[in-house]
Protein backbone atom coordinates (compact mmCIF):
# COMPACT_ATOMS: atom_id res chain seq x y z
CA UNK A 1 0.00 0.00 0.00
CA UNK A 2 1.20 3.98 -0.51
CA UNK A 3 0.79 4.38 3.10
CA UNK A 4 3.51 1.87 3.61
CA UNK A 5 6.15 2.91 1.04
CA UNK A 6 9.08 5.27 2.20
CA UNK A 7 8.60 7.59 -0.31
CA UNK A 8 11.64 10.52 -1.61
CA UNK A 9 10.78 13.69 -3.13
CA UNK A 10 13.37 15.12 -5.18
CA UNK A 11 13.69 18.87 -6.39
CA UNK A 12 16.12 19.19 -9.37
CA UNK A 13 16.81 22.80 -9.86
CA UNK A 14 17.56 24.52 -13.33
CA UNK A 15 20.89 25.78 -12.40
CA UNK A 16 21.37 21.77 -11.60
CA UNK A 17 20.04 20.86 -15.08
CA UNK A 18 21.55 23.03 -17.33
CA UNK A 19 25.03 23.53 -18.36
CA UNK A 20 27.27 26.42 -18.12
CA UNK A 21 26.07 26.14 -21.66
CA UNK A 22 22.42 26.72 -21.39
CA UNK A 23 21.75 23.13 -22.88
CA UNK A 24 20.21 20.34 -21.06
CA UNK A 25 23.13 17.90 -19.53
CA UNK A 26 21.81 14.85 -20.25
CA UNK A 27 24.94 13.60 -18.80
CA UNK A 28 23.78 14.82 -15.60
CA UNK A 29 20.32 13.23 -16.03
CA UNK A 30 21.90 9.74 -16.51
CA UNK A 31 23.79 9.82 -13.50
CA UNK A 32 20.78 10.97 -11.38
CA UNK A 33 18.89 8.15 -12.79
CA UNK A 34 21.31 5.95 -11.31
CA UNK A 35 20.62 7.54 -8.01
CA UNK A 36 17.11 7.14 -8.53
CA UNK A 37 17.69 3.58 -9.54
CA UNK A 38 19.77 3.14 -6.18
CA UNK A 39 17.26 4.53 -3.95
CA UNK A 40 14.71 2.20 -5.93
CA UNK A 41 16.33 -0.80 -4.90
CA UNK A 42 16.98 0.10 -1.61
CA UNK A 43 12.89 0.11 -0.82
CA UNK A 44 11.97 3.90 -1.77
CA UNK A 45 9.63 5.32 -4.00
CA UNK A 46 10.99 8.49 -5.93
CA UNK A 47 8.94 11.24 -6.69
CA UNK A 48 10.91 14.04 -8.70
CA UNK A 49 10.28 17.59 -8.63
CA UNK A 50 11.91 19.41 -11.71
CA UNK A 51 12.63 22.72 -13.55
CA UNK A 52 14.03 23.11 -16.37
CA UNK A 53 11.37 23.02 -18.95
CA UNK A 54 11.89 26.88 -19.63
CA UNK A 55 15.64 26.59 -20.21
CA UNK A 56 15.20 23.73 -22.58
CA UNK A 57 13.15 25.36 -24.80
CA UNK A 58 15.42 28.19 -24.84
CA UNK A 59 17.90 25.73 -26.03
CA UNK A 60 15.67 24.35 -28.47
CA UNK A 61 14.39 27.42 -29.92
CA UNK A 62 18.55 28.80 -29.49
CA UNK A 63 17.71 31.54 -27.78
CA UNK A 64 21.04 32.33 -24.92
CA UNK A 65 19.26 34.96 -22.95
CA UNK A 66 15.90 34.45 -20.73
CA UNK A 67 12.83 35.99 -22.26
CA UNK A 68 10.79 39.02 -19.63
CA UNK A 69 7.14 39.01 -21.51
CA UNK A 70 5.29 36.07 -20.10
CA UNK A 71 3.85 35.07 -23.90
CA UNK A 72 7.59 34.21 -24.85
CA UNK A 73 8.42 32.38 -21.08
CA UNK A 74 4.98 30.52 -22.11
CA UNK A 75 6.58 29.31 -25.12
CA UNK A 76 9.58 28.33 -24.27
CA UNK A 77 7.97 26.05 -21.39
CA UNK A 78 5.26 24.56 -23.82
CA UNK A 79 8.83 23.77 -26.13
CA UNK A 80 10.81 22.77 -23.41
CA UNK A 81 8.37 20.22 -21.70
CA UNK A 82 8.52 17.99 -24.78
CA UNK A 83 12.35 18.12 -24.18
CA UNK A 84 12.34 17.77 -20.59
CA UNK A 85 9.67 15.07 -20.18
CA UNK A 86 11.51 13.04 -23.10
CA UNK A 87 15.14 13.19 -22.07
CA UNK A 88 13.85 12.23 -18.83
CA UNK A 89 11.84 9.05 -19.95
CA UNK A 90 14.67 8.25 -21.56
CA UNK A 91 17.62 8.09 -18.74
CA UNK A 92 15.21 6.73 -16.31
CA UNK A 93 14.42 4.37 -19.19
CA UNK A 94 18.29 2.61 -19.26
CA UNK A 95 17.44 1.64 -15.44
CA UNK A 96 14.49 0.04 -16.03
CA UNK A 97 12.24 3.16 -14.48
CA UNK A 98 9.21 3.92 -16.25
CA UNK A 99 7.72 7.89 -15.74
CA UNK A 100 5.13 9.90 -16.13
CA UNK A 101 4.46 13.65 -16.05
CA UNK A 102 2.02 15.70 -13.92
CA UNK A 103 1.91 19.16 -15.13
CA UNK A 104 0.64 21.42 -11.91
CA UNK A 105 -0.33 25.02 -11.24
CA UNK A 106 -2.23 27.02 -8.33
CA UNK A 107 -5.25 26.53 -9.82
CA UNK A 108 -5.23 22.76 -9.43
CA UNK A 109 -4.22 22.79 -5.72
CA UNK A 110 -6.48 25.93 -4.90
CA UNK A 111 -9.10 23.93 -5.31
CA UNK A 112 -9.72 21.19 -2.40
CA UNK A 113 -11.09 18.85 -4.32
CA UNK A 114 -8.36 19.08 -7.36
CA UNK A 115 -5.64 18.91 -4.38
CA UNK A 116 -7.11 15.61 -2.92
CA UNK A 117 -7.51 14.04 -6.59
CA UNK A 118 -3.46 15.37 -7.61
CA UNK A 119 -2.70 13.28 -4.37
CA UNK A 120 -4.82 10.08 -4.98
CA UNK A 121 -2.77 10.47 -8.77
CA UNK A 122 1.17 10.77 -7.24
CA UNK A 123 -0.35 7.62 -4.95
CA UNK A 124 -1.36 5.54 -7.54
CA UNK A 125 1.25 6.52 -9.92
CA UNK A 126 3.98 5.56 -7.22
CA UNK A 127 1.80 2.15 -6.09
CA UNK A 128 2.13 1.06 -10.19
CA UNK A 129 6.53 1.90 -9.21
CA UNK A 130 6.65 4.47 -11.96
CA UNK A 131 8.75 7.25 -11.40
CA UNK A 132 6.58 10.61 -11.47
CA UNK A 133 7.99 13.79 -13.06
CA UNK A 134 6.39 16.71 -11.52
CA UNK A 135 6.46 20.10 -12.56
CA UNK A 136 5.04 23.70 -12.65
CA UNK A 137 2.77 24.01 -16.00
CA UNK A 138 4.78 27.42 -17.24
CA UNK A 139 3.04 27.07 -20.58
CA UNK A 140 -0.25 28.36 -18.90
CA UNK A 141 0.43 29.73 -15.97
CA UNK A 142 -0.14 33.45 -15.25
CA UNK A 143 1.45 35.20 -12.17
CA UNK A 144 -2.16 35.03 -10.01
CA UNK A 145 -1.83 30.88 -10.34
CA UNK A 146 1.98 30.35 -10.21
CA UNK A 147 3.50 28.40 -7.56
CA UNK A 148 6.30 31.06 -8.46
CA UNK A 149 9.18 28.19 -7.64
CA UNK A 150 9.42 24.69 -7.16
CA UNK A 151 10.62 24.74 -4.06
CA UNK A 152 7.06 25.07 -3.11
CA UNK A 153 6.03 23.10 -5.37
CA UNK A 154 8.44 19.92 -3.87
CA UNK A 155 6.86 21.26 -0.72
CA UNK A 156 3.48 20.60 -1.94
CA UNK A 157 3.78 17.20 -3.44
CA UNK A 158 6.01 15.67 -0.43
CA UNK A 159 2.98 17.06 1.96
CA UNK A 160 0.34 15.51 -0.53
CA UNK A 161 2.09 11.79 -0.11
CA UNK A 162 2.90 12.23 3.29
CA UNK A 163 6.69 11.29 1.73
CA UNK A 164 9.68 10.68 4.07
CA UNK A 165 11.86 12.94 2.97
CA UNK A 166 12.28 15.58 0.81
CA UNK A 167 15.30 16.54 -1.04
CA UNK A 168 16.05 20.00 -2.48
CA UNK A 169 19.08 19.39 -5.44
CA UNK A 170 20.60 23.45 -5.22
CA UNK A 171 23.52 24.82 -7.06
CA UNK A 172 25.52 25.30 -3.12
CA UNK A 173 25.92 23.18 -0.67
CA UNK A 174 23.16 24.31 1.43
CA UNK A 175 22.33 26.75 4.01
CA UNK A 176 25.18 29.23 5.42
CA UNK A 177 25.52 31.42 8.11
CA UNK A 178 26.31 34.17 5.58
CA UNK A 179 26.83 34.59 2.09
CA UNK A 180 27.99 31.53 0.50
CA UNK A 181 30.02 33.18 -1.50
CA UNK A 182 32.46 34.57 1.44
CA UNK A 183 34.98 32.23 2.78
CA UNK A 184 34.50 32.95 6.03
CA UNK A 185 30.44 31.67 6.01
CA UNK A 186 30.04 28.02 7.58
CA UNK A 187 27.16 25.82 6.51
CA UNK A 188 24.84 25.11 8.77
CA UNK A 189 24.03 21.31 8.83
CA UNK A 190 20.72 21.07 10.63
CA UNK A 191 17.76 23.14 11.48
CA UNK A 192 15.30 22.14 13.73
CA UNK A 193 13.00 25.67 13.96
CA UNK A 194 12.68 28.64 11.46
CA UNK A 195 13.80 31.24 13.34
CA UNK A 196 13.64 35.25 11.84
CA UNK A 197 17.65 35.14 12.01
CA UNK A 198 17.40 31.92 9.80
CA UNK A 199 14.92 33.73 7.46
CA UNK A 200 17.20 36.64 7.47
CA UNK A 201 20.23 34.51 6.31
CA UNK A 202 18.54 32.60 3.90
CA UNK A 203 17.96 36.14 1.59
CA UNK A 204 18.88 35.84 -1.46
CA UNK A 205 18.98 34.89 -4.74
CA UNK A 206 18.74 31.84 -6.84
CA UNK A 207 20.79 31.81 -10.10
CA UNK A 208 19.68 34.30 -13.54
CA UNK A 209 18.21 30.45 -15.19
CA UNK A 210 15.94 29.69 -12.16
CA UNK A 211 13.51 31.61 -9.77
CA UNK A 212 13.78 29.98 -6.58
CA UNK A 213 16.74 31.17 -3.79
CA UNK A 214 17.43 29.72 -0.72
CA UNK A 215 14.61 31.98 0.99
CA UNK A 216 12.33 29.81 -1.04
CA UNK A 217 13.70 26.56 0.52
CA UNK A 218 13.21 27.60 3.80
CA UNK A 219 10.01 28.93 3.74
CA UNK A 220 9.11 24.91 1.85
CA UNK A 221 11.01 23.89 4.98
CA UNK A 222 8.98 25.64 7.55
CA UNK A 223 5.37 23.78 6.23
CA UNK A 224 7.53 20.40 5.99
CA UNK A 225 8.93 20.78 9.65
CA UNK A 226 4.95 21.10 10.75
CA UNK A 227 3.99 18.21 8.53
CA UNK A 228 6.76 16.49 10.13
CA UNK A 229 8.97 15.89 6.82
CA UNK A 230 12.66 15.93 6.82
CA UNK A 231 14.37 18.65 4.38
CA UNK A 232 17.62 18.58 3.01
CA UNK A 233 19.11 21.11 0.79
CA UNK A 234 22.31 20.17 -0.60
CA UNK A 235 24.69 20.33 -3.86
CA UNK A 236 22.86 18.87 -6.56
CA UNK A 237 25.62 17.48 -8.22
CA UNK A 238 27.35 15.72 -4.91
CA UNK A 239 28.22 12.14 -5.57
CA UNK A 240 25.15 9.66 -4.48
CA UNK A 241 24.06 12.47 -2.76
CA UNK A 242 19.88 10.38 -2.28
CA UNK A 243 21.68 7.12 -1.58
CA UNK A 244 23.85 8.70 0.93
CA UNK A 245 20.97 10.49 2.55
CA UNK A 246 18.49 7.63 3.39
CA UNK A 247 21.60 5.76 4.15
CA UNK A 248 21.69 8.31 7.23
CA UNK A 249 24.78 10.12 6.16
CA UNK A 250 24.71 13.90 6.88
CA UNK A 251 24.91 15.92 3.83
CA UNK A 252 23.83 19.25 3.08
CA UNK A 253 21.51 20.86 5.53
CA UNK A 254 18.90 19.00 7.19
CA UNK A 255 15.48 21.03 8.35
CA UNK A 256 14.08 18.35 10.55
CA UNK A 257 11.78 19.45 13.88
CA UNK A 258 12.83 18.03 17.25
CA UNK A 259 9.04 17.76 17.89
CA UNK A 260 5.72 18.45 15.92
CA UNK A 261 3.72 21.13 17.12
CA UNK A 262 0.56 20.23 16.73
CA UNK A 263 -1.70 17.25 14.84
CA UNK A 264 -1.14 18.05 11.10
CA UNK A 265 -4.41 16.92 9.14
CA UNK A 266 -4.00 16.92 5.61
CA UNK A 267 -6.36 19.39 5.39
CA UNK A 268 -4.32 21.91 7.41
CA UNK A 269 -1.56 21.14 4.77
CA UNK A 270 -3.69 22.07 1.91
CA UNK A 271 -4.30 25.64 3.79
CA UNK A 272 -0.50 26.02 4.48
CA UNK A 273 0.94 25.10 0.84
CA UNK A 274 -2.24 24.39 -1.40
CA UNK A 275 -3.65 27.67 -2.00
CA UNK A 276 -1.58 31.24 -2.18
CA UNK A 277 -2.10 33.89 0.80
CA UNK A 278 -4.66 36.62 -0.59
CA UNK A 279 -3.24 39.18 2.98
CA UNK A 280 -1.97 39.31 6.01
CA UNK A 281 -3.07 40.12 9.58
CA UNK A 282 -1.05 41.63 11.92
CA UNK A 283 -1.75 40.41 15.40
CA UNK A 284 -0.54 41.41 19.00
CA UNK A 285 1.42 39.58 21.61
CA UNK A 286 -1.53 37.96 23.39
CA UNK A 287 -2.71 36.51 19.98
CA UNK A 288 0.75 35.44 18.95
CA UNK A 289 0.93 33.61 22.49
CA UNK A 290 -2.71 32.07 22.32
CA UNK A 291 -2.04 30.73 19.15
CA UNK A 292 1.21 29.43 19.37
CA UNK A 293 1.48 28.46 22.72
CA UNK A 294 -2.38 27.70 23.73
CA UNK A 295 -3.69 25.88 20.62
CA UNK A 296 -6.71 28.75 20.62
CA UNK A 297 -8.17 30.15 17.46
CA UNK A 298 -7.71 33.67 16.24
CA UNK A 299 -10.37 36.57 17.57
CA UNK A 300 -11.01 39.76 16.08
CA UNK A 301 -9.51 41.41 19.22
CA UNK A 302 -5.96 40.41 18.70
CA UNK A 303 -5.50 41.55 15.36
CA UNK A 304 -4.07 45.19 15.19
CA UNK A 305 -3.98 45.94 10.82
CA UNK A 306 -5.12 44.45 7.65
CA UNK A 307 -3.14 44.22 4.48
CA UNK A 308 -4.38 43.33 1.06
CA UNK A 309 -7.73 42.47 0.06
CA UNK A 310 -9.53 39.38 0.58
CA UNK A 311 -12.88 37.28 1.08
CA UNK A 312 -14.30 34.54 3.68
CA UNK A 313 -13.32 31.60 2.99
CA UNK A 314 -9.70 32.79 1.33
CA UNK A 315 -6.61 31.94 3.02
CA UNK A 316 -4.30 34.86 4.74
CA UNK A 317 -0.85 34.68 6.55
CA UNK A 318 -0.45 35.91 10.05
CA UNK A 319 2.46 38.11 11.08
CA UNK A 320 3.44 39.04 14.81
CA UNK A 321 4.46 43.22 15.71
CA UNK A 322 7.96 41.91 14.50
CA UNK A 323 6.96 41.31 10.63
CA UNK A 324 7.99 37.28 11.07
CA UNK A 325 4.82 35.15 9.48
CA UNK A 326 4.39 32.50 12.08
CA UNK A 327 1.15 31.58 11.39
CA UNK A 328 -1.58 31.03 8.08
CA UNK A 329 -5.52 29.99 8.16
CA UNK A 330 -8.48 30.40 6.35
CA UNK A 331 -10.37 33.11 7.33
CA UNK A 332 -14.14 33.84 8.18
CA UNK A 333 -14.71 37.46 7.37
CA UNK A 334 -13.19 39.54 3.86
CA UNK A 335 -10.36 42.34 4.64
CA UNK A 336 -13.16 45.39 4.69
CA UNK A 337 -15.44 43.36 7.74
CA UNK A 338 -11.74 42.54 9.58
CA UNK A 339 -10.09 45.95 9.16
CA UNK A 340 -13.62 47.22 11.18
CA UNK A 341 -13.75 44.73 13.85
CA UNK A 342 -10.00 44.81 14.53
CA UNK A 343 -9.27 45.17 18.06
CA UNK A 344 -12.49 44.76 19.28
CA UNK A 345 -13.87 41.93 21.80
CA UNK A 346 -16.74 39.80 20.88
CA UNK A 347 -19.06 41.68 23.50
CA UNK A 348 -18.17 44.39 21.85
CA UNK A 349 -19.21 42.99 18.17
CA UNK A 350 -22.12 41.41 18.87
CA UNK A 351 -23.50 44.87 20.32
CA UNK A 352 -22.43 46.77 16.70
CA UNK A 353 -25.58 45.94 14.11
CA UNK A 354 -23.15 45.79 11.34
CA UNK A 355 -20.84 43.49 12.97
CA UNK A 356 -22.52 41.37 15.06
CA UNK A 357 -22.25 38.55 12.75
CA UNK A 358 -18.62 38.34 13.60
CA UNK A 359 -18.86 38.51 17.47
CA UNK A 360 -20.76 35.20 17.17
CA UNK A 361 -17.42 32.84 16.18
CA UNK A 362 -14.11 32.93 15.70
CA UNK A 363 -12.14 35.04 13.07
CA UNK A 364 -10.04 31.61 11.91
CA UNK A 365 -10.72 28.78 14.14
CA UNK A 366 -7.92 26.43 15.30
CA UNK A 367 -8.85 23.83 12.62
CA UNK A 368 -8.74 26.26 9.96
CA UNK A 369 -5.32 27.25 11.18
CA UNK A 370 -1.59 26.21 10.81
CA UNK A 371 1.25 27.41 12.92
CA UNK A 372 4.39 26.62 11.83
CA UNK A 373 6.26 27.20 15.40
Amino acid sequence: MAQERKILVVKIGTSTLIGSDGALDRSYLDALALQVAAVRDAGWSPIVVTSGAIGCGLEVLGQRERPSDMPSLQAAASVGQVELSSAYATAFGKVGATTSLILLTRHDTASRSAYLHARDALLRLVDMGIVPIVNENDATSVEQIRFGDNDTLAALVACLVRASLCVIFSDIDGLYDGSPTDAASKLIPFVERITPDILAVAGGTGSSLGSGGMLTKVRAARVLMVAGIPMVVCHGRAQGALKRLIDGEAVGTRFEASTVPHEITNYKLWIALGDTAKGSLVVDNGARGALVNRGSSLLAVGVKSVSGGFHAGDIVDIIDGEGHLFARGKVRASSDEVSLAAGHSQSQLQANSVLSHLGKHELIHRDELVVFE
